[in-house]
């Protein structure tokens, strides 16, 4: 039971400091700016600059127009679309999350990579399994689903 109260507990305050995040509006626009996708290590670093350190340029042009992402905390389950992610990322521009990461590339291939992104914090950890495919000339993120312990 205890163990039940803590994750839940812990997915609420997830939910809250990214409503919290993603509810303070950034002053200026950031230019729109092609950035290098020609491989997908180039695709995965920037992916991991944008859900971590607060990157936002080249947002439209890194997540494939059939975006998808869940994410799992207990047994609530949530479903994002391109559109929403993309404009909940633009107002986390800048915040930079406290944890260390580390990246396991699972599969590769000439026109797929799965990656397990693992961003450890303080009292808990987070598993994104991103697949980035390669599409009209460039590598886009199509679908992540998250995790929690």
């Amino acid at each position: 039971m205890k163990a039940f109260v803590k994750t839940v507990t812990a997915a609420a305050l997830i939910c809250l400091s990214s409503v919290a995040m993603a509810a303070e509006k950034s002053a200026s626009k950031p230019e729109k700016i092609s950035i290098n996708l020609s491989t997908a290590d180039f695709a995965l670093q920037h992916y991991v600059a944008v859900t971590t350190a607060g990157e936002s340029v080249g947002l439209e042009q890194l997540f494939a127009e059939d975006f998808s992402q869940r994410i799992q905390a207990s047994n609530i389950q949530t479903y994002y679309g391109r559109q929403a992610l993309i404009k909940s990322l633009k107002k986390q521009q800048g915040e930079i999350l406290n944890c260390k990461t580390h990246i396991k590339i699972v599969e590769k291939s000439t026109d797929y990579m799965i990656a397990k992104i693992v961003l450890k914090f303080d009292s808990f950890s987070m598993t994104d399994l991103v697949t980035l495919v390669y599409e009209n000339g460039s590598w886009q993120v199509s679908k992540s689903v998250h995790s929690y312990q």
